[in-house]
């Protein structure tokens, strides 16, 4: 970005909210210079005054968003550490809901460059440790922030009911309330593969092909063109499955979903350890979870990209994991050992903490050891932050 000022006051600022309104509506790789300048009611040339390119502009916006986001939880006060906490929860779930633009442009930015959601780790680690009165890693930051973020923009962007005070009363005290867990029912065991096809038809080979090149490239970066020549398909061959790029793309999204939910709920017992507490079966549920993406490296960039291009089929994907929460018997319900919490806020929690657990692993090369952060996180889904509150 250009600094020095150009043209009549205020130019720059009617391109940065028309560039705000068209990401937080459309997919970044659709939205053109020339669109964003139409929305502005501005030429094209007079963009160059103020940005170098459509990226650069993209990042002063994901700079701005931190600035207030910083701004917003720095201000967060409150008597006693239990109260500040509690405050700090609605702050960032009220910002969410007051600024549903500005978040969904970062949504995207976290995914097109992590820096700037290591930045955002960093401010809410600095005022939640600032809260708590003491400091705070990535256990902490993992069961906290990402189960509350997840909560924020489902109830900001109505995915789910969210009830704040529930919210509140997980990251204080926690969902599996008393539970400790054993090691060997999380850990223990083998886990296995799911079964492989011994002949592919024409269909899975364009699943497969695609899902190799939409991890590898992006669905806008990739082209049906592509997707049949690495099947060994015609582009006819195409068509005759699918209707467009975008029902494709629908169809696999289903498929990463069912075979993430098949994998881990394959492997979620072991027979060697008996049978697991609800806190176990979340913790190994997290565990195979962190495995799976150490083995399909594809489907965590294919579900995160298509947040952005195809929201409903991703409601539909997060939609299937909740109705698998609502399944389990009623000693292993979440929210049983938690009173007076919404069951399903503490589903959209324990969603989130899986979600930024995968972030972690899957594009952020610092998270070395997951089994230490899958073992933190049972302490906190226990306890909540309550020991930081006496």
């Amino acid at each position: 970005m250009k600094t020095e000022s150009r043209g009549r006051p205020g130019t720059e600022e009617r391109l940065v909210a028309a560039a705000v309104t068209l990401f937080s509506r459309k997919w970044y790789g659709t939205v053109s210079v020339a669109e964003i300048c139409r929305a502005a009611g501005l030429s094209n040339g007079v963009f160059y005054r103020y940005f170098t390119t459509k990226e650069a502009l993209f990042k002063v916006i994901l700079g701005r968003v931190l600035d207030q986001i910083r701004e917003a939880v720095e201000g967060v006060r409150g008597e006693t550490p239990r109260e500040r906490v509690r405050n700090f929860a609605e702050t960032i779930i009220r910002f969410s809901e007051e600024h549903p633009d500005l978040i969904s442009v970062f949504r995207e930015g976290q995914y097109r460059h992590i820096e700037y959601e290591r930045r955002l780790g960093l401010i809410y680690i600095h005022a939640l440790g600032s809260s708590l009165g003491g400091e705070i890693g990535v256990p902490e930051y993992l069961f906290a922030l990402g189960g509350l973020r997840f909560c924020a923009i489902a109830r900001a962007f109505g995915h789910a009911p969210v009830d704040i005070p529930s919210t509140c009363d997980i990251l204080t005290d926690g969902i599996f309330r008393g539970q400790a867990f054993d090691p060997a029912k999380v850990f223990g065991g083998t886990a296995s593969p799911l079964p492989l096809p011994l002949e592919e038809s024409a269909r899975d080979r364009l699943l497969r092909s695609g899902r190799r090149l939409f991890g590898e490239k992006g669905f806008f970066e990739t082209n049906i063109h592509e997707i049949t020549g690495n099947a060994d398909l015609s582009v006819g061959a195409f068509y005759t499955y699918f209707e467009s790029k975008e029902t494709f793309y629908a169809e696999l999204i289903e498929r990463v979903g069912h075979d993430v939910r098949a994998f881990i709920s394959r492997n979620l017992a072991n027979p060697d350890a008996g049978p697991p507490n609800a806190l176990e079966l979340e913790l190994r549920g997290l565990w195979l979870w962190v495995v799976y993406l150490s083995i399909d490296k594809w489907c965590y960039n294919i579900v995160r990209e298509a947040e952005f291009i195809l929201p409903q089929a991703v409601r539909q994907y997060y939609g299937a994991f909740a109705a698998g929460y609502r399944k389990r018997p009623p000693h292993l319900r979440v929210g049983a050992t938690a009173p007076g919490v919404d069951e399903g806020t503490a589903i959209e929690y324990l969603m989130g903490v899986a979600h930024y657990l995968g972030i972690k692993t899957a594009f952020d090369e610092s998270a070395t050891n997951a089994r230490l952060l899958v073992e933190g996180l049972g302490g906190y889904l226990s306890r909540g932050l309550s020991d930081f509150l006496a």
